[in-house]
């Protein structure tokens, strides 16, 4: 069974939205079901600094072993921090993608879409 934190939101593309100190600030990153059914995270093409990013339009890549999968921005914003400690071990999002695996930190320009909670996005999975 995957772990799902009941703090975070989540989208049908298998991506977790983090409130951070700064409301305007979320930090965003792929879900334990997600790198598990990815397999062994190869590479990861992280989105720029001072991109502009758009819910629910493809921000990244992530290469495992298995396959190539591409990365949604679940909300709308630029780009004000990435993870670049995934350039030389994305291994990280495999061991920890909740925490030291995260991807990127946007800064909303509008509202949070409507995203899952919990209970709802371990439905989806189950």
């Amino acid at each position: 069974m995957s772990n799902v934190p009941a703090q975070l939101r989540y989208t049908k593309e298998h991506e977790w939205v983090a409130e951070t100190s700064n409301s305007s600030i979320v930090r965003v990153g792929i879900t334990d079901y997600a790198q598990s059914a990815l397999g062994d995270i190869v590479y990861i093409q992280l989105p720029k600094l001072g991109e502009s990013v758009s819910a629910d339009k493809v921000c990244g890549e992530i290469e495992s072993t298995k396959s190539v999968s591409e990365i949604y921005s679940p909300v709308s914003g630029k780009v004000v921090a990435v993870n670049t400690e995934l350039d030389s071990k994305p291994e990280i999002v495999n061991q920890d993608p909740y925490q030291a695996g995260w991807i990127v930190e946007i800064e909303l320009t509008g509202p949070i879409p409507n995203l899952l909670d919990a209970a709802t996005y371990q439905g989806l999975i189950a």
